[in-house]
């Protein structure tokens, strides 16, 4: 199993790519938990025993922005070692290089491939960066 062991937090406000990318993952082997983003979502990570990489919405609800949360996460130092990844249906050629600049470890397009997504975040385990924009990958 590919992720097997590796917890994954998701935040994602849509409950439909939440399921999407939950069975995807579950399927090799990783745990997952998610938020939608909201006052409790730091709570609970914290209260999670570890998180081994963040899968992060940049468009959510309410006006919050994937950048802002990136922000809040970065700014506890539990989780300064946790890549981050952005997967988003923002137009690629704009948010590919706010991503890069921010420290994000990659983005990936929605929709995501179910094939191509459990491999592009073990690429990211081993330290590499993943940089997707659907059907063309980027380096």
């Amino acid at each position: 199993m590919l992720l097997k062991d590796k917890r994954i937090f998701i935040v994602e406000d849509n409950m439909q790519n939440r399921i999407v990318f939950q069975m995807s993952l579950i399927r090799h082997g990783a745990a997952v938990d998610f938020e939608r983003w909201g006052q409790g979502t730091m709570l609970h990570m914290n209260n999670l025993s570890r998180i081994d990489l963040i899968i992060l919405d940049l468009m959510l609800a309410d006006g919050i922005s994937g950048f802002d949360i990136y922000d809040q996460i970065r700014a506890v130092p539990k989780y300064d070692h946790v890549p981050i990844v952005a997967v988003s249906a923002m137009d690629p050629a704009i948010a590919m290089p706010k991503v890069r600049a921010k420290g994000f470890a990659g983005f990936i397009a929605k929709p995501i491939d179910n094939h191509q997504f459990p491999n592009q975040l073990f690429a990211v385990f081993k330290g590499e960066q993943v940089w997707y924009a659907g059907d063309r990958h980027l380096s």
